[in-house]
């Protein structure tokens, strides 16, 4: 699925909800499956610098793809990590840098977020465009 079709179907996800707080349940299911990084990784390079609560967020160039793997430590965290990594691991550092951030606004759910998660989410795709900048001087 292409960045566009992710999105599109984390939207129609969202849709099906009622209510804001059945929506943040959906994200804090999404944190059940999120996976850890080993220790090593934790440290001041892969830190998120500007999240709410502890996270980690890693980036390597694979045949001409950005994969990403994060860790946060809490629920809100990992279930945010969880959807912006399906949305964003694995593309093209092109795909990425030219996905325009704002489109996350149609999924419904930044609105949900305290202005201290949206800045954790600034924070996140800063880190993430960082990579794929990295990663398109690379290749």
């Amino acid at each position: 699925m292409t960045m566009e079709e992710t999105l599109n179907q984390y939207r129609e996800d969202f849709e099906l909800f009622p209510d804001d707080n059945s929506k943040l349940e959906y994200i804090f299911d999404l944190g059940k499956k999120h996976t850890g990084l080993p220790p090593e990784e934790k440290n001041d390079a892969t830190y998120v610098q500007g999240c709410s609560s502890d996270a980690w967020l890693v980036g390597e160039c694979k045949d001409g793809k950005l994969v990403l793997r994060g860790e946060g430590t809490s629920e809100m965290a990992k279930g945010m990590m969880t959807l912006l990594l399906d949305i964003f691991s694995n593309r093209t550092p092109d795909e990425i840098l030219s996905f325009d951030p704002a489109r996350l606004q149609d999924l419904g759910i930044v609105e949900l977020l305290s202005p201290v998660r949206q800045q954790s989410m600034e924070a996140f795709l800063k880190k993430v465009y960082g990579y794929a900048e990295k990663c398109r001087k690379e290749g």
